[in-house]
């Protein structure tokens, strides 16, 4: 379990099904996720969940329910996708449900992740992707110290639409560099 100030993260399991069909399958959340469907089934957040685990080093997927310290509730996911054990890298990936935007969760939590990414994991190199219209993500990922890295156009299809992603990258270096490793 990782812990900040005002959250604790533990890998997702089938005790959070209900709150991740709550907050995920929000229409909002799931217009400006690349790989959240809508409508989201109890069988996509099953499914999501049997992908992830903590426990083995050669695994794909570690999801992170973010949950407030404060009364539990949980307020999004935070998620390390794609793990190339060979390469040493991975995706980021984060959402945050609706009536938790604004309190900076998103920066918070994804800090603590990025943290267990190089340090625990030994990963070197976490990048990032956002549908160009969702700029708060982008800021986000900006706050986090990840660097712009390029345009992707057309890359993903969304309600029939395909649509432009930002590419954004973070080393290991870069943390250690700003002193928040």
């Amino acid at each position: 379990m990782l812990q900040t100030e005002r959250l604790g993260l533990r890998p997702v399991n089938r005790s959070d099904i209900d709150a991740i069909l709550a907050l995920a399958g929000d229409r909002l959340i799931a217009d400006t996720m690349i790989s959240i469907p809508h409508p989201l089934t109890p069988h996509d957040v099953e499914s999501w969940i049997g992908s992830s685990d903590t426990e083995t080093t050669h695994t794909t997927n570690r999801h992170f329910a973010a949950r407030r310290n404060s009364d539990k509730s949980l307020v999004g996911v935070i998620s390390l996708r794609d793990i190339d054990h060979e390469h040493r890298l991975a995706e980021l990936s984060f959402w945050i449900g609706r009536p938790f935007w604004g309190h900076a969760y998103a920066t918070e939590g994804a800090r603590a992740v990025i943290g267990y990414a190089f340090t625990r994991m030994g990963l070197n190199r976490l990048q990032a992707f956002r549908m160009v219209r969702n700029e708060a993500s982008g800021k986000v990922l900006l706050k986090l110290g990840f660097r712009e890295e390029g345009r992707l156009r057309q890359r993903v299809v969304k309600w029939g639409v395909f649509e432009d992603v930002v590419a954004y990258g973070i080393l290991k270096a870069d943390v250690a560099d700003s002193g928040a490793a």
